[in-house]
């Protein structure tokens, strides 16, 4: 159970969080939101980073910045409208700021015409929290669309989370460790889990899961003995992960049950992401804290995207 103290600091920053949302297009300062949360500067920029594992600069210009790439992709708005919308004085700032967020001009983006590091409010209402093992555990969800990509690896059958009989925490990190202990895993690759529930049965109860690096990190003579799969294209929203790998079950029914019902987003079957840095080693993928990426395909709800639903 959450101390008081900590179910007060939660509750501040829930407050500071609704009010960021709401003034996304006017001035905001640190000094003003500390204030209004009722700490000194020191202390609102320590607990909100504690708790979001972000600045409060960081997240005010990246929370503005995705909010206008959502707007260029959903409208014909001009860009200096978009710019003035979103809290930025000038169409340049504005232009500086997106490349340097995004890596490409707003122009660019909005003709690509496709989600990438797009980051989503973080969002309370009625929402309980993610699991409190995670650090931190205020979860800010993105949007990424990724191209088609070859995986090889290895690959074993596994009942998840819906089975009556889910038998992932056992069957998971042993087809890990069978492919680690080839040693080919190459210094910079992320190692990638790819759950295959386009090929789920059962209801989604079982399916294929992969034990993978990227096909172009290997070479001929690595790739023997390994299977590979392609991954069509896709759109994703990426949860964020940092703690003991026990909790993500959780994390994933938080995201599944209450995140994604009000995001304005729905799941799709396709191929699942699990995205390991390439410094994870075999004892990090047996239940040892970790930090990772877990990617599962959406499309946009009928109804209009939380971003959009937001009132500014």
């Amino acid at each position: 159970m959450p101390s008081p103290a900590t179910e007060t600091s939660l509750n501040r920053i829930e407050d500071a969080l609704c009010f960021i949302h709401g003034h996304l297009d006017e001035s905001l300062s640190v000094v003003a939101l500390a204030a209004r949360a009722g700490w000194s500067r020191w202390q609102f920029q320590r607990v909100f980073a504690a708790h979001t594992g972000l600045s409060v600069a960081q997240y005010v210009r990246e929370l503005r910045l995705s909010r206008a790439a959502e707007l260029l992709l959903a409208s014909d708005q001009r860009q200096l409208d978009i710019a003035l919308a979103c809290g930025f004085d000038s169409e340049i700032s504005f232009s500086r700021s997106f490349r340097q967020m995004f890596g490409c001009t707003p122009g660019f983006y909005r003709r690509r015409g496709q989600w990438v590091s797009m980051r989503m409010p973080i969002t309370f209402d009625e929402l309980p929290l993610p699991p409190a093992e995670l650090t931190p555990r205020m979860l800010q969800i993105r949007l990424e669309s990724r191209p088609a990509f070859e995986v090889v690896g290895l690959c074993d059958q596994v009942n998840g989370l819906f089975s009556s009989a889910p038998d992932f925490s056992t069957k998971v990190p042993a087809l890990w460790q069978q492919l680690l202990a080839k040693g080919i895993q190459p210094s910079a690759s992320p190692l990638i889990g790819v759950l295959d529930v386009s090929q789920a049965m059962d209801s989604g109860a079982s399916f294929p899961y992969w034990a993978a690096l990227e096909s172009d990190q290997l070479t001929s003579a690595e790739r023997v003995g390994l299977r590979s799969l392609t991954v069509p294209a896709q759109q994703y929203a990426v949860i964020p992960f940092q703690g003991p790998l026990a909790a993500l079950e959780k994390t994933l029914e938080w995201f599944i049950h209450h995140w994604l019902p009000a995001s304005g987003y729905r799941g799709r079957y396709g191929f699942d992401l699990e995205i390991y840095p390439p410094s994870t080693g075999a004892s990090r993928l047996q239940g040892a804290p970790t930090r990772m990426e877990y990617w599962v395909p959406v499309e946009p709800s009928p109804c209009q995207s939380a971003w959009l639903n937001l009132s500014v």
